[in-house]
């Protein structure tokens, strides 16, 4: 398929989010996550090494850090002229307006799909980390004949995070569709991926604007299961749905299995993110590291174990870090002690600290607090 025929959008709209601190100053898309990424990074590569040259954001609130993260797009080779990465902020005239749905923003901002000549959209969240290649999706929705694919995996019973369950029939056709909190019983989740024709999409905008419903998948989809083939797309490599502290833990901890990290982040394709130069970690005299992720730029002279360290960390003599995430320019002082923990961006942690969570509950520290 010509890659100028696919369209990305990244909607941020009303996308889940049950981060709690994590999320009180930043997006769901620009949480940190996995020593030296952001969410968005898993979505946006996959589009890039589909051939996806045509990206939107649909930003939403809270995206000042989004827009330094993405910047003019250079780190995904985004940043051309005729294609590229373009970032739409809301267009809102009062409050009421920040809560309307998705279809209402993609009604505001209708002149930037008219504009381009791509024949098809797909429509993603950020909260879905994945390495997924479009191409292959699109091709197979041509194939079905489908008016709408949703991209669909079998899970496990007790996956982390809240998600949107669907079942179908024998000939792939989507039957039934639930919210978050539904109790279809179905191992199918659906992982708020879309593929549709564009135009198909901007009839679905006009008339359900029109009939007062405003949002894409409750009332533009799954409200019209037995007017439109809508079907589903299995996909079978690793799924992480990250919108509550609970899922965006464990997902953290699934890295530390070298099976997970080399499909997650190099199968089909690699992730990119925005690049920080920083120096090699230095592991100084007594340092001592196991089963870790370390960033560059962080600097080790205590005990790290089962953990993900952000660039930056310096974690002093005598100190130990187990089973716990520490972003960026954090700090152990000296002797402390965390266990099952999250501490934000440039968290310091003072001298003989003794600080612990539990799997299902870790403990959570705002940026640039001392503790």
């Amino acid at each position: 398929m010509k890659h100028g025929q696919i369209l990305g959008v990244i909607n941020l709209i009303h996308e889940p989010d049950e981060l709690e601190a994590l999320t009180a100053s930043r997006c769901p898309a620009t949480v940190p996550f996995g020593a030296r990424y952001r969410l968005i990074d898993f979505t946006l590569s996959s589009m890039v090494n589909s051939g996806i040259s045509k990206v939107a954001v649909f930003a939403h609130t809270k995206y000042r850090s989004l827009m330094d993260h993405l910047g003019s797009g250079r780190h995904w080779d985004l940043h051309h002229r005729q294609n590229g990465l373009f970032v739409l902020p809301p267009i809102a005239d009062d409050m009421s307006d920040l809560r309307k749905g998705d279809l209402y923003q993609f009604f505001q901002h209708r002149d930037y799909f008219m504009r381009s000549q791509a024949e098809f959209v797909v429509i993603t969240r950020s909260h879905i980390i994945c390495n997924i290649d479009f191409d292959r999706v699109v091709r197979a929705h041509i194939a079905s004949g489908a008016d709408i694919t949703a991209i669909c995996n079998r899970a496990e019973e007790g996956l982390p995070g809240k998600a949107r369950k669907v079942k179908m029939d024998e000939d792939g056709r989507i039957v039934a569709m639930q919210d978050h909190y539904g109790r279809l019983k179905s191992d199918l989740i659906c992982m708020e991926m879309y593929v549709m024709r564009k135009e198909l999409l901007l009839e679905l905008v006009e008339t359900s604007l029109a009939e007062g419903q405003d949002h894409l998948v409750r009332h533009g989809i799954m409200s019209r299961l037995d007017k439109w083939n809508v079907r589903g797309y299995l996909y079978e490599g690793y799924l992480g749905v990250i919108n509550t502290v609970a899922s965006y833990y464990a997902n953290s901890m699934n890295l530390l299995n070298p099976a997970v990290w080399r499909e997650l982040f190099f199968t089909p394709g690699p992730v990119y993110t925005k690049v920080k130069d920083e120096p090699p970690a230095a592991y100084m005299e007594g340092a001592k590291s196991v089963n870790s992720l370390i960033a560059n730029g962080c600097v080790i002279e205590g005990t790290v174990i089962n953990s993900i360290i952000f660039r930056g960390v310096h974690v002093n003599k005598g100190a130990v870090i187990r089973n716990s995430i520490i972003m960026q320019n954090g700090e152990i002082g000296i002797g402390s002690m965390v266990d099952h923990v999250i501490l934000d961006k440039e968290v310091h942690i003072e001298a003989g600290r003794d600080i612990r969570g539990v799997y299902d509950s870790p403990f959570i520290a705002v940026k640039r607090k001392v503790i």
